[in-house]
């Protein structure tokens, strides 16, 4: 029969391949086709594009196959036109033998959508084939003869034989039996099936009866042995239900007089349960997204089990606890299909058993392992592991100092879990935050960029942004609280009493008849730091007159210790220290000027003017009275000196009188005798510095020499009244006192 190159065409083909090839789609997914047997390779056999509701070229695309098990393809698609067509010539007496339908079931698979279609092709029986013997030639050997009495061509030449035979014996013919075993697939080798026994009535070599297979087939004589004395036949190769259910055979016992009689064997294979169920992987996804449907086709599988009946018949199942169902489709193929969303964070791969058990006895059982892999998408947000986040930095920092780390967490993996940290920027008193504190976008280390003054800025309440680099990205924030600490670089800042601009002092007034702890007045400060820095302890570091007055150590409170006496100053000098407790300490200084009177006219005509004492100036003060003692000492020196000299000349003219003149008297030696005397004459020499009670009037009274012990022969020293030398005459009207007698040598 010709073949069809397209699968439309017209004319004579076109009815032929109508008769030929018919199709019947069935409600499950099934497809039918018929088509006869001897058709050339690529005869049309049906239009499976059309079929399947699809575009010629679609089948291609949409990954459409043929796809059946341990056969020779007999049938492929065409992928231009998109139609069933034969792979080779196709010979019906070669696949089914006399069966009485020859029916080819194969499957149609649509890959990207994973779905299986069935399609069943009937091939039609054609009378290609002639009726034929077995043999070409078959002897038949008689044993009854005739006899000629003549000789030569007179004699018996040859024999004829006539259609109308009769047997010319008496006994009746045999008679054709029919004989069948059932036997297990699993017999042993050389396993007697059964015995076949033939009787003939005659004696001799005519009642010897042999047997032997009739038309004996090629299977036949592989798979069983007739003993042909005995008639007994046995298995020679083990027996396969799979590859043959039944054997039918004709046994012939034939005896010596050439009579035959036939019996027919069926021996019937019974099927046991010697094969495993096997799972074939059709098609399956080694990877699925997270973010995948319910209903998700992962795999297609089918399953096969040589067995018949309840030994062929099974079952397939997974764990319960994925997340996956299997589903059945045509034939014995499987759908494997997701159950609900799957979630790579919980479970990032899948080995899925599948468990096939068929139902014979014992049942037999195969596992296949089916391995998935889910892939990662950006469905995670980073995430930190606090709500908020709290540090502190001591103020005075370096620029560029680390202050704090924070560090997100993203359960998605590659590029998703890939993090970025930066700062929401906003503005602090006009000045942006990326002035004050940075963060590095790989590590989320924070570094202060400026330092920071707690009495400036005391916190900042900062929003880290933690982003993934997924598509679309997602992000997270947290709050940050940095603390700045506070440190004590700030000194006590005394508020009273306040320091007036024109240089003049107040005066803090205290009645002469206060009793011991009367309050005079109060010292207050502040310290700018704060804690245990701007705590306050005060204390007196000097007064005028020591004892007359305290300081309150935590309230700074100045009141009298005592009762005033009369040769106290009626104006009294404090220099009270305000100290902080910080590390290391700070400390700030005030002087308290307080006037001893009941009002303030009484200081006024008292005190006069009261100028504030300056510390320093008593400073300058020492340093002048230090260069004055220089001085004077360097005075007297030369003093002692010269005067040393002229005792020397004087003693040498008195010795040269007394030489020459002999009359006169010498001097006493009693108060100085040579070098010696010096001494005694030191200790006759002395001079005074004074000090009054006002540090800015300072006097240097300068006592005469006492000349006691000096011979003085022509003039006499009268003794003066100290001199006094002030730094400022006339400046006070009060009498000079002397508070300090020091006696130098």
């Amino acid at each position: 029969m010709a073949d069809r190159p397209r699968c439309w065409g017209c004319g004579d083909l076109l009815l032929s391949f109508m008769l030929l090839g018919t199709l019947c789609q069935s409600g499950s997914g099934q497809i039918r086709y018929s088509v006869a047997e001897e058709l050339k390779k690529g005869s049309f056999v049906g239009d499976i594009a059309k079929d399947l509701g699809l575009q010629p070229q679609e089948l291609a695309e949409r990954g459409v196959r043929i796809v059946s098990r341990g056969r020779t393809q007999l049938f492929s698609l065409n992928p231009r036109s998109g139609c069933l067509v034969t792979g080779e010539r196709i010979d019906r007496e070669e696949l089914c033998a006399q069966s009485a339908r020859c029916v080819i079931n194969f499957n149609i698979l649509v890959e990207n959508k994973m779905k299986i279609y069935g399609v069943e092709v009937e091939i039609i029986d054609i009378n290609d084939n002639f009726p034929r013997f077995r043999d070409e030639e078959l002897k038949v050997k008689c044993f009854p003869f005739a006899r000629d009495a003549d000789v030569g061509v007179n004699s018996l030449q040859s024999y004829q034989l006539s259609t109308n035979l009769t047997s010319p014996w008496s006994e009746e013919p045999l008679t054709t039996s029919f004989s069948q075993v059932s036997v297990p697939e699993s017999i042993p080798v050389g396993t007697r099936l059964l015995t076949l026994t033939a009787t003939d009535a005659d004696e001799g070599i005519n009642g010897k009866v042999t047997y032997s297979f009739r038309n004996e087939e090629d299977k036949i004589s592989k798979t069983f042995q007739l003993d042909s004395s005995l008639g007994e036949i046995s298995t020679i190769q083990s027996l396969d239900y799979e590859e043959s259910r039944f054997y039918l055979m004709e046994v012939v016992a034939q005896d010596g007089g050439a009579l035959l009689a036939s019996a027919k064997v069926l021996v019937t294979v019974q099927d046991v349960n010697d094969n495993a169920p096997e799972v074939i992987l059709t098609t399956s996804s080694s990877s699925v997204s997270e973010d995948c449907l319910p209903g998700t086709i992962i795999a297609l599988f089918s399953i096969h089990d040589g067995d018949s009946g309840e030994n062929g018949e099974t079952s397939c199942s997974i764990p319960r606890n994925l997340p996956f169902k299997l589903e059945r489709s045509v034939d014995n193929y499987y759908h494997l299909l997701t159950t609900r969303a799957l979630d790579r964070e919980e479970t990032s791969d899948y080995n899925i058993t599948v468990t096939v058990t068929d139902h014979g006895t014992p049942p037999l059982s195969t596992e296949n392992q089916i391995s998935l892999k889910v892939v990662d998408i950006n469905d995670n947000p980073p995430t930190f592991s606090q709500t908020s986040y709290s540090t502190s930095i001591p103020e005075n920092n370096p620029r560029g100092v680390s202050i704090f780390s924070v560090t997100a967490h993203d359960p998605d993996s590659g590029d998703n879990s890939r993090i970025t940290y930066s700062l929401a920027e906003y503005t602090l008193e006009g000045v942006p935050l990326s002035s004050y504190v940075s963060i590095n976008s790989d590590t989320g280390v924070l570094y202060a960029l400026c330092s920071f003054d707690y009495e400036q800025l005391r916190d900042l309440q900062l929003l880290v942004k933690a982003s993934d680099s997924g598509n679309p990205p997602l992000s997270s924030n947290v709050s940050l609280n940095l603390f700045v600490l506070d440190q004590n670089d700030n000194i006590p800042e005394i508020l009273y009493p306040t320091l007036p601009t024109d240089g003049s002092t107040g005066v803090e007034l205290a009645p002469r008849s206060a009793e011991p702890g009367y309050l005079v007045t109060k010292v207050v400060a502040v310290d700018r730091d704060s804690g245990q820095n701007a705590w306050l302890s005060y204390r007196l570091l000097k007064a005028s007159e020591p004892g007359l007055f305290s300081v309150g150590l935590h309230n700074g409170e100045v009141r009298t210790a005592r009762v005033l006496l009369d040769r106290d100053a009626l104006k009294q000098n404090l220099l009270v220290a305000v100290q902080d407790h910080g590390q290391p300490p700070l400390s700030a200084t005030v002087t308290l000027t307080v006037a001893m009177a009941d009002s303030i006219p009484d200081v006024l005509a008292n005190l006069g003017s009261i100028k504030p004492p300056s510390y320093s100036d008593d400073s300058d003060l020492t340093l002048y009275l230090v260069v004055a003692v220089a001085a004077v000492s360097c005075v007297f020196l030369a003093f002692v000196i010269v005067m040393l000299a002229l005792r020397l000349r004087r003693w040498h003219s008195s010795r040269l009188l007394q030489v020459s003149r002999g009359r006169l008297t010498g001097m006493p030696t009693s108060h100085i005798v040579g070098v010696d005397g010096m001494q005694a004459f030191l200790q006759t020499y002395s001079h005074e510095i004074s000090l009054t009670a006002d540090s800015r009037k300072s006097h240097l009274i300068f006592p005469q020499p006492n000349y006691a012990d000096t011979l003085i022969s022509e003039e006499s020293c009268e003794k003066s009244e100290p001199l006094l030398v002030s730094d400022k005459v006339n400046a006070n009207k009060e009498e000079p006192r002397i508070d300090k007698v020091s006696s130098f040598l």
